[in-house]
């Protein structure tokens, strides 16, 4: 999404965070193997270091995108008013490929952990998909202010 926002000439309009919902793995670099789909497709992810989210956050974010419906309960459930709940949406939402009416399942990013690189893969595509459909929303949104996310 980054890489999206900054090509588009939009990193002075739009902020983006990246955190978990766990604390397992807080201050550890992503996984060797999204590491290497990740550089394969031009991305350097090494600088990254896993962080969970703070609820306190929702008062300073305007989205908060979830990547499962799991993480989306979890993120809701942390939300101290419906406004901050409404912040929450899920990233394949955003997804164009996906057509106007999904199934549920469909709108979860797979996990890929206890999959090889096959599926880091298909995640990898899933997610550069939905980040493309989720820049034309907020680009449509922005209207001249700047626009924070996680």
């Amino acid at each position: 999404m980054r890489a999206l926002v900054r090509d588009a000439g939009l990193d002075q309009m739009i902020e983006i965070d990246s955190a978990g919902t766990g604390d397992w793995h807080i201050g550890e670099q992503a996984d060797e193997r999204a590491l290497a789909v990740l550089a394969e497709a031009g991305f350097d992810g090494t600088a990254h270091r896993a962080r969970q989210f703070d609820p306190r956050w929702f008062l300073r974010r305007e989205l908060v995108i979830a990547l499962d419906r799991s993480h989306e309960r979890t993120l809701r459930s942390w939300a101290a008013s419906d406004l901050e709940r409404g912040r929450v949406r899920l990233l394949r939402g955003f997804d164009p490929t996906l057509g106007a009416r999904p199934a549920p399942s469909d709108l979860d990013v797979l996990d890929p952990y206890y999959d090889g690189l096959p599926t880091f893969r298909i995640v990898l595509d899933m997610i550069t998909s939905s980040c493309a459909g989720l820049l034309q929303t907020v680009r449509a949104d922005l209207h001249g202010r700047p626009v924070r996310a996680v």
